[in-house]
């Protein structure tokens, strides 16, 4: 009967409609979004008329248990300097992982604020034995909570 129940779901879950969400949790525990962000690149650009520094080359982020890995990343700081960092923004095929979840894309948005992580461009999200694909990804890090939106497709495991 368990076999019969996720096989319906999983059917269910491919015939959905081209804007289905799928609703994932991202790390698992809340997120201290007031940790420092911590960037290393093989390459920086300051621009101190914008309030932006762009990182290049082997780029990695991290605030706390969040790891970012982009071919460039730019930081946009906030009203109170470069001590402020409002958005990091990541291009170059992007992976995102916290703790044993991983999500890979194209680009990446991440409001700082907010801590609001926004992933664009054939979405990948593993979790465990779980996978799930779409066209875009939203997070709540403080939440651990967060949607894959667009054709969603995922594939449900079964047991014996």
């Amino acid at each position: 009967m368990h076999r019969i129940l996720a096989l319906l779901g999983f059917v269910l879950l491919l015939t959905q409609p081209a804007a289905a969400q799928v609703d994932i949790g991202f790390g698992g525990v809340a997120f201290d979004d007031r940790q420092p962000v911590e960037v290393t690149a093989d390459g920086l650009t300051l621009d101190q008329t914008t309030g932006e520094a762009i990182f290049t080359g082997n780029v990695i982020v991290v605030q706390g248990d969040l790891r970012m890995a982009a071919g460039a990343v730019r930081i946009v700081y906030g009203t109170q300097g470069n001590q402020d960092v409002s958005e990091v923004i990541a291009t170059g095929g992007v992976l995102v992982t916290r703790g044993a979840d991983a999500a890979e894309g194209g680009s990446a948005r991440y409001d700082v604020a907010s801590a609001l992580l926004t992933l664009s461009g054939n979405v990948l999200v593993t979790q465990g034995p779980t996978a799930i694909s779409g066209d875009s990804m939203v997070v709540n890090m403080r939440a651990g909570n967060g949607s894959v939106d667009g054709r969603v497709r995922t594939v449900l495991g079964g047991t014996d």
